[in-house]
């Protein structure tokens, strides 16, 4: 049990009591949002929804071409590497190694099997639902798997809200702390609108994506937070 508790160490702790009841709203509406998204999916029911928004981007003449002109293509189709595999890949492996150069053992596996489960959960959902992608628009980039959950949607927001969240315990300054999680918050946002601007997804699939990476998130601080608070109360006994 000590062990378990040596995880936790090198993490400060937050000033704020609201915030294990913030988390634990943000676990449960996320787990509510994307269940209710599903449900939603699975009776084909939100179709129609979807298929509007999609096309609400683009050309009402050609639904072949994205609004906006060549640049912001490439634009986006730049920012949604941000939510792929490759770079999150990297971008973990750079945060993993840091943490154990300086010693901070726990924070690292926090963080490792936070976004290693968050991961297998995605890739079990898309095994699971099999949705298909959007058929009515041309896909601007490639795809390889089912559509539902967006998995650029749900890393993107697993990834950077959870190394935000690790950073936040890190840090002193509360206007660090809000620029971090405003920055997660930024990108996040900006990965799930490509994924539909660049029509390999649905709306539904992003915002499906999003509410489960941000549970995840929110769910793995949250054990961060009980795992303190427990250890306080045994070393004040």
């Amino acid at each position: 049990m000590n062990r378990l508790f040596q995880l936790v160490r090198g993490m400060r702790e937050m000033r704020f009591a609201t915030v294990p009841v913030l988390l634990v709203a943000v676990v449960a509406s996320g787990v509510y949002i994307f269940l209710a998204i599903a449900d939603e999916v699975s009776e084909n029911e939100i179709a129609r929804i979807d298929s509007a928004l999609l096309l609400m981007l683009r050309d009402p003449t050609d639904s072949a071409r994205p609004l906006g002109p060549g640049w912001l293509v490439e634009t986006i189709t730049e920012i949604t590497a941000l939510g792929g595999y490759p770079l999150l890949v990297v971008l973990v492996a750079a945060v993993l190694g840091f943490l154990l150069v300086i010693g901070r053992y726990g924070p690292a596996l926090f963080v490792f099997l936070s976004i290693v489960s968050g991961t297998a959960l995605s890739q079990l959902l898309k095994m699971l639902y099999d949705r298909p992608r959007p058929d009515i628009v041309d896909h601007l980039v490639q795809t390889h798997t089912a559509s539902f959950p967006s998995g650029h949607a749900t890393m993107s927001a697993l990834v950077y809200l959870t190394l935000a969240t690790l950073i936040v315990r890190l840090v002193d300054s509360l206007a660090a702390r809000v620029y971090v999680i405003c920055v997660a918050v930024l990108l996040t946002i900006m990965v799930g609108f490509s994924r539909v601007y660049l029509g390999v997804h649905w709306p539904s699939d992003v915002a499906a994506g999003w509410a489960l990476g941000a549970a995840w998130a929110s769910l793995t601080w949250l054990v961060v937070s009980g795992l303190r608070a427990f250890n306080r109360s045994r070393e004040a006994a």
